[in-house]
Order: C-alpha cells, then sequence, then structure tokens
C-alpha cells in the first residue's frame, strides 16, 4: 500500500523530468525518512478522502522508538527537522474534529520551530544534489574501476533504490569516498544468481512473469530496498551498460538466500567474475534447493544417464584436447561400438582445425590433446559420468557422456589441464548441470590465469610448422636422413590398418607413412564417408583394432630401412620399454592378424623369427589362418599358343604409325558404353565433383569431341601437380591433361571396368616397326596410317601381343596388300628382325600367316632400300636406329 501523509508537502527528488537536479532539501529530507523506519514497525490511520484523492491513500504515519511508549508521528517530525512543509486547507471537510484540529496545530508550531532552528530546507544553503546517471553522465567501468580503487577492500556504500526483479535492482552511491560519482545511479546485476524475469503489461501483446519471479522480487525487496549496503563490483555485463556485484548485509548473503529458496539458479557468466572462493556457498546453496525441490526447482528430476554413472576402463584414444574413446574393462574389442566416447565435463580445449571449412586451429590445440594423450593413452582410468548432451554431429545428434577422468594418483585430468592453461573452464547456461568440481576447476583456472600460463599468456603462440613427408617425393628425398639416424621415437598419429601408420618423429619434426617391413596386413572395411569402394579382408578389422590398442598414440621405437616407391618408410617398431618391449611386426604375424610377405621369403629376405612365427600362427590356425585360404591361380605361360582371328575395327586413335587404339565394329559394348555415359551426363550436367585423384584410379572425365561437353570413362595415369592430372579415355584411347576440380567426377560403380571392360584396345601393326612423331619420317608415317586407316572399317587379322602387351595385328586394304606392307615399301617403317617373327610364330596355333606376313615385309624393306624412299634416301641404316625405332 502507498500512504501518502496528510497536510504535508515535501519536495521533489532528482528525475528526468528536472533535469535530474533536486529540489533544495530533498535528498537529506528522504535520507532522514529512510534512516528513520525503513526496517521497522511502524503505524498507521488513514483519513478521510478528498475528492480527488483518487486512489492514493492519506494518513498518518507514527512510529515508536525502541525503550519509549509514546509514539512518534512522521509528519510533523519531518516539519520540525526541516525536511517537509505543512499544507493546511481552510476546508472543513478535510479535517477530522478535535484530533485533525489538534494535528493541524502541531504541524504549525513544528514549522514555526524549523524556521527558528534553520533546520534543512530553512537553512540558508540546503543541500541540492545533481544525479548522474550511468550511461549518460559517465560509463559502468569507470564507476567499477573507481570503486575497485577507492572503495574500503572494493566495497562502496550504496542504497537500493529500487528492485527490477529478484536478481537486478538500481543503486545510488552514498559513498563520499567516490568523489564526484557519490550520487551515482546505476543498474547491477547480482553476482552469481539469475531470477525469473518479471512480464510487461505494456508490452503489445503484455508478457506474464516467469514462474516464481513475483514471488523472488517481493524475497528481495523485503529484505533489501532503501536499505543502505556495502557493494562489490566485479565487473560489468557484455554491452558494459549494467555492473555486476555483490551485496553485503550484516545478516548474511542474499544470493545464497534467493538459491537456498529457490528463487533463483546459478548463472556462470557471472559467477565467473566472482572470487571463487565465494561460489562454494552459492553451489551448496542450489543444491539444496534442488534436493528439497523448493522453488523452481519444485519439478526438478536428476540427469539420466544413457549408460552407467561410473566406468572403469582403458583409454585407446585421444580425438582432442577435451574427448577421448574409453574400452570398458570386461569388454571384447571386437566392434567400434564397445568404445565409450567420452568429453571432460565443464572443460573446453582448443579446438583443432577443419581445411575443409576454412577453420584455423585454435591457439595450444596441438600442446592441449598431446598432454592429454601423453596422460591417459594406453592406462586404466576410473570415470564418474555426471550429464549428458545431444552434440550435433552430421545429420544424426550424437549423445556424449561428460565426466571426470581419473589415472593413478591424478584423480581429476581435468584439472591438470585447466591448471597448465592447456584448457578452459566450460561456460553454462543457467541451470545446466555442471561437474561437481567445477568450482576446483574454476580456481585453477583462476590461478593459471594470475601465472599467464599457456592460453592465458601474453606471449603470442606460434604453431611450428612441422614437415609432411608424406608426400611420396619428399618422403623419398628425406629417407636417407631417417635410416642414417638409426633408432628413432615416434608416435603413431594414425592408424590406416594393422601395418601401415602416420607417424610423428619429434627429433626430426616430421611426419611420415610408416610400415614395418616384411609384414603385409588385410585390408580393414572402409570408414564412413570413405572414398574407399573395395570391402573388407577377413581379420582387416581385427588388425586394425589391434593397432589401435597396442599402438596408436603411443610413444613407439622405429629403426628405418627403406622407402616404397608410394612414398612408405619400412623398417622395425618395436612397442614398450625395457624388458617389455616387443617387436610389433613380430606380434602381428604370431597372432595370425598379418603374414610374411612371400617375395621376401621367396627371395631369402625375410627374418627367420618372422617366418618361424608364421609357421605357428598357422599350425595353431590362428587369426587368419583359421580360415582357407585362396589358392594362387594358375599363370598362363608365356609359350602358350593361341589362336588368329580376323575382326572388323574402327581406329579411335593415333599415337603413331606402329601405336594405335581401335574399337570393334558392331561390338553391343560401344553402344552400351555410349548410352550408359550421355545418361550419366544428363543426370550429373557438366560440372565438377569433389574425386581421390590417384594414379590408376578410374574416374568420369570431362571431354568435348565437337559436339558439346560429356563424361567418359578414363583412367589417371599420371598428376601433374597439385590441381590436375593426365587421364587415358579408356573407351576412345586418348589421353589428355585436365583440372581436378572441374573436369573429374567420381564414377558409378556400375559402370567401372570391372563391369564393362574398356571398348578401346591397344594395338600395334606386327612386325612393323616406325619411328615416334616427334621424327620427320614418324610424322610422316603417322599421316600415311591416318589417310588409309581413319574413319574407315577395317579388316584386322589378330596375331597376338607383342612384347609390351599391345595386340599385334595387320590391316589388309582394298587392293589386297596391308597397311603394314604399304608403310615398309613407302620407307617409312621398317620390318622387324628375323628373331622376332620367329618367336611370335612359335606361340600361335597356325604361325604361316606371321611367317607370311614377315616375308611380304622384308620384300617391301628390300625395293624401299633399292628405291631410296623414305628413310632409305641416305642409304642403309645403321643398327643404332633400331633403339630408337
Amino acid at each position: 500500500m502507498q500512504l501518502l501523509t496528510s497536510h504535508l508537502a515535501s519536495f521533489r527528488l532528482a528525475s528526468k523530468s528536472n533535469g535530474n537536479v533536486d529540489e533544495p532539501g530533498a535528498f537529506p529530507a528522504r535520507e532522514w525518512l529512510r534512516q528513520l523506519v525503513v526496517g521497522k514497525m511502524v503505524q498507521f490511520e488513514t483519513r478521510k478522502q478528498g475528492a480527488s484523492a483518487g486512489d492514493r491513500v492519506y494518513g498518518l504515519l507514527m512510529f515508536t522508538e525502541p525503550g519509549s511508549s509514546q509514539p512518534i508521528n512522521i509528519a510533523v517530525e519531518a516539519v520540525r527537522n526541516g525536511n517537509a512543509t505543512p499544507k493546511i486547507i481552510g476546508s472543513s471537510d478535510d479535517s477530522n474534529g478535535e484530533d485533525g484540529d489538534d494535528y493541524k496545530k502541531n504541524l504549525i508550531a513544528a514549522f514555526e520551530e524549523a524556521k527558528k532552528s534553520k533546520a534543512n530546507i530553512h537553512s540558508g544553503s540546503p543541500l541540492v544534489r545533481k544525479l548522474q546517471n550511468a550511461g549518460d553522465d559517465f560509463e559502468v567501468s569507470s564507476l567499477v574501476q573507481k570503486s575497485q580503487k577507492l572503495g574500503d577492500h572494493g566495497k562502496i556504500k550504496c542504497v537500493i533504490d529500487y528492485v527490477f526483479d529478484g536478481s537486478r535492482f538500481r543503486l545510488h552511491v552514498t559513498d563520499p569516498t567516490m568523489g564526484d560519482m557519490q550520487h551515482a545511479s546505476f543498474t547491477l546485476f547480482l553476482a552469481g544468481v539469475a531470477s525469473p524475469r518479471l512480464g510487461n503489461p505494456r508490452a503489445d501483446p503484455p508478457t506474464p512473469p516467469e514462474e516464481f519471479a513475483t514471488a523472488a522480487r517481493q524475497f528481495v525487496e523485503l529484505r533489501l530496498l532503501q536499505r543502505e549496503l556495502d557493494v562489490t563490483l566485479h565487473g560489468t555485463d557484455k554491452s558494459g551498460s549494467t555492473a555486476v556485484g555483490t551485496i553485503h548485509h550484516p545478516k548474511g548473503n542474499i544470493a545464497v538466500e534467493l538459491l537456498k529458496n529457490g528463487l533463483a539458479k546459478m548463472s556462470d557468466w557471472s559467477v565467473r567474475m566472482m572470487n571463487p572462493l565465494d561460489v562454494p556457498a552459492l553451489r551448496i546453496a542450489e543444491t539444496t534447493a534442488k534436493r528439497t525441490r523448493t522453488g523452481l526447482w519444485h519439478s526438478y528430476s536428476p540427469p539420466k544417464l544413457a549408460g552407467a554413472s561410473e566406468l572403469i576402463g582403458t583409454v585407446v584414444e585421444v580425438l582432442t584436447g577435451d574427448t577421448l574413446y574409453i574400452l570398458p574393462d570386461g569388454q571384447a574389442y571386437d566392434s567400434e561400438s564397445k568404445l565409450v566416447k567420452l568429453s571432460l565435463a565443464s572443460v573446453r580445449a582448443p579446438r583443432l582445425g577443419n581445411s575443409r571449412t576454412g577453420r584455423a586451429d585454435e591457439p595450444y590445440c596441438f600442446e592441449c590433446k598431446d598432454r592429454l594423450r601423453a596422460l591417459t593413452v594406453g592406462k586404466p582410468c576410473k570415470v564418474q559420468v555426471h550429464y549428458e548432451r545431444e552434440i550435433p554431429i552430421g545429420d544424426k545428434p550424437e549423445t556424449r557422456q561428460f565426466g571426470t577422468v581419473a589415472v593413478k594418483n591424478k584423480p581429476d585430468i581435468a584439472e591438470i589441464l585447466i591448471s597448465e592453461g592447456l584448457a578452459t573452464t566450460q561456460f553454462h547456461k543457467d541451470g545446466e548441470e555442471t561437474s561437481p568440481r567445477y568450482d576446483d576447476l574454476r580456481a585453477a583456472e583462476a590461478i593459471a590465469k594470475a601465472a599467464k600460463k599457456g592460453l592465458h599468456s601474453d606471449v603470442e603462440s606460434k604453431k611450428s610448422a612441422i614437415n609432411d613427408l608424406t608426400d611420396p617425393k619428399k618422403a623419398k628425398a628425406y629417407s636417407g636422413s631417417l635410416m642414417r639416424s638409426g633408432k628413432l621415437k615416434a608416435v603413431v598419429d594414425y592408424c590406416f590398418n594393422g601395418s601401415r601408420f602416420k607417424l610423428y618423429v619429434p627429433s626430426e619434426n616430421c611426419f611420415i607413412i610408416f610400415a614395418p617391413e616384411y609384414v603385409r596386413c588385410p585390408q580393414p572395411s572402409p570408414r564412413a564417408g570413405s572414398r574407399q569402394q573395395k570391402p573388407g579382408e577377413p581379420f582387416g578389422d581385427a588388425s586394425r583394432r589391434h593397432a589401435r590398442l597396442t599402438v596408436l598414440q603411443r610413444t613407439v621405437e622405429i629403426t628405418c630401412s627403406g622407402v616404397s616407391m608410394g612414398g612408405v618408410v619400412t623398417g622395425s617398431m618395436t612397442v614398450g620399454q625395457g624388458g617389455q618391449a616387443i617387436d610389433y611386426g613380430l606380434e602381428l604375424v604370431g597372432a595370425g592378424l598379418a603374414t610374411v610377405d612371400q617375395r621376401k621369403i621367396d627371395y631369402g629376405e625375410a627374418p627367420k623369427q618372422l617366418i618361424d612365427a608364421q609357421a605357428a600362427a598357422k599350425q595353431n590356425r590362428v587369426g587368419i589362418w583359421s580360415i582357407e585360404q585362396p589358392k594362387p591361380a594358375v599363370q598362363a605361360k608365356g609359350n602358350e599358343s593361341v589362336s588368329e582371328k580376323v575382326v572388323s575395327i574402327r581406329v579411335s586413335e593415333i599415337r603413331g604409325a606402329s601405336h594405335f587404339f581401335y574399337q570393334v565394329v558392331d561390338d553391343d559394348a560401344v553402344k552400351v558404353v555410349d548410352d550408359s555415359m550421355k545418361t550419366f551426363t544428363k543426370n550429373n550436367g557438366t560440372g565438377g565433383a569433389p574425386c581421390d585423384p590417384k594414379v590408376n584410379k578410374v574416374v568420369a572425365a570431362l571431354f568435348d569431341d565437337g559436339s558439346g561437353k560429356s563424361w567418359y570413362r578414363a583412367k589417371i595415369i599420371e598428376k601433374l601437380g597439385a590441381d590436375k592430372v593426365k587421364v587415358l579415355f579408356l573407351d576412345h584411347g586418348n589421353a589428355a591433361a585436365v583440372p581436378v576440380a572441374t573436369h573429374l567426377r567420381p564414377l558409378d560403380p556400375s559402370l567401372g571396368t570391372d563391369k564393362i571392360p574398356p571398348v578401346a584396345k591397344e594395338a600395334c601393326l606386327a612386325l612393323t616397326l616406325a619411328r615416334p612423331i616427334s621424327d620427320e619420317d614418324g610424322l610422316d608415317a603417322a599421316r600415311m596410317f591416318q589417310s588409309m586407316c581413319w574413319g574407315k572399317d577395317l579388316a584386322a587379322r589378330i596375331h597376338g601381343t607383342d612384347e609390351s602387351g599391345k595386340i599385334a595385328t595387320s590391316i589388309a586394304i582394298d587392293d589386297g596388300e596391308t597397311v603394314n606392307e604399304k608403310l615398309v615399301s613407302a620407307g617409312l617403317a621398317r620390318a622387324a628382325k628375323p628373331g622376332v617373327a620367329k618367336s611370335m610364330a612359335s606361340r600361335a596355333v597356325d604361325g604361316s600367316p606371321i611367317l607370311k606376313l614377315a616375308e611380304d615385309l622384308s620384300n617391301a624393306q628390300e625395293a624401299a632400300r633399292r628405291n631410296r624412299a623414305g628413310m632409305w634416301r641416305y642409304g642403309d641404316i645403321g643398327d643404332d636406329d633400331d633403339e630408337e625405332i
């Protein structure tokens, strides 16, 4: 209820309507009344209301001082102290009999006394206060800094003028030590807590108050409103317009009381500004309210965990600076699903970068991850799971557990990372579950900040460049240094399969691809999202899991002995130290998870202990040897007889006079491929798509044959830098250099060469040797071949293959001669030596056509020599020209 004292005129306090300046004596009058009655018991009586009173209540207010039985009329005392003036109206309607007359007389008498004593308003210079408002007259941050500098241990005296809600107030500075900011007015957020917000009835539409908002406001008003209390300012909110601080009440902490009564929740962003030693009391109060389901927590239930609340196991892998994979005790690692993915509760580690999205590495991300690796990987641990979160990863969210990890004598790994400045505490939303040790983590963070460690250092973190030798060219160039270095310490960064790893070698500051020598592991199944299409081999996944459990992210000792053509460094790898050190390759073979390279055994290069280990694994039928092994295919003998045949062909690509590609006329495969690739182009357009540009990989490549761009089947035959490759179009035989980004895309599996073999066959003219087109005679020969064969259906006799594997043919033309003979008789090609013809004839079922062709070519060559045609124009050709041809 709002009560106005009858027949009394007071002075207006500062407000925006009067330029933020008090009427003379207004502020001392308000302070006198506040100090006299606020928080104390009073008596009041109402008087007859005038016609113009409206909803205002007029009456008298009495106060009885302690130890006295005589009540004091507040209005009379106010006039006597010069804090108000009487407003006596002569109308009889506003009197209340004799009591009213006595009241008026007392007011008049008190007024005369005040004038004689020159109290307040009657003095020569009553106080006129100029109110300063935050934001208009000063910055809140400057008030905070000044209070921390001039206040008594950072405390300044303020009056709580208004309560917006349970945790937001308007304060007036009354502390004289603040100098020109003594009469400053500002808004304060109560540090550490957030109360429900009151609604706004003036909004359109009106917003209702949140649950328990009114109760929280009344709770605070009853205890703080109009009190002069000590306030400690910690800082400002994000906008800088509102201060954040703690109000010190002689009878307790109002923030703790709000939390204890369930009228507020802890606010993580403002808790971080407080002294860590003041936070546990808040945490205990909120926990008590949760447990007793008081106020806002009336429907609270502890978080339900999908898994066990306690976990004992072994750390298998560290994914980031705060997330790891754990294999629970008693679980066989026979599937990746057996691993538990867990993040450290209430911890935020620096994030690793992502080259695909262009996100850079955050400072100290590698240091944090490596420190967590050194503390946990391969070691038994005990985990207390505190809460779970839905983490958005891809299309499906992942339910992630968060907990505290203890390893040996280290009760909380997270506290170690934070205390070393490698990670920070997580910012939690109000009401979110946190680690029970959250306050301890924040205290460790405060110590790290004070010591300026790691992330809190003033020195900018500089990422050291690591030499990446996973590129084959670099690996080959640098391999000599690695082999000369002898035994090297390395950290296994990634396991491709059971015997192929990416290692980091600290002493050489480089990454390498490493494989144990003499050992081959079966191929594992492709990972989700992998471009690999081949299915996994038996025990491929088991060998990779063994590697992950045994060597992943462990420190190993390697000795480099060679490097493959693909840039893979080979050698020996030892896991463990001292008497527990084991040869990893020997262990793999002995467990039946790898085999010894048969070629190394045949050449006598494989060590005897590896061969013995494989023999023992075979005998015990473990791992790979527990299933029947495929028998090696019988290779066709080199001298096996082949049958000749005549086919109708059409030349599709000319590389030289005796090197070309052809398609078989009326081959259904040609039409199938052509129609399929037209459909492929129609469905996918002519834009490129992400593609792995590996040599020998079959892809779809874009080519314009003059009728417009279209996709064709192609094989990558050479890399021409980072963004360009050379491809062979499998169904036509032509080659081209194309950009990877715009001219390649993955080929549908149904169009692969295992489904439809290439329809363009690589061939040569049997027993006919022509110079390359870089030579003048070779270019003339190629042009002659083109004039006779291009765009025509030709009858070709297939004689077999030459030494390089090309199909050896003789092509008949209209006059009965062969193209082979025409080129030789024109002096643009030579006949092969007799030994070559005899060798080819020996492999044929009927060698007479080959011998006949050889005789015809020999006669044509003799005629060209006599006529000094072509290459014979200067006489005989020496044997040195044979190599060129």
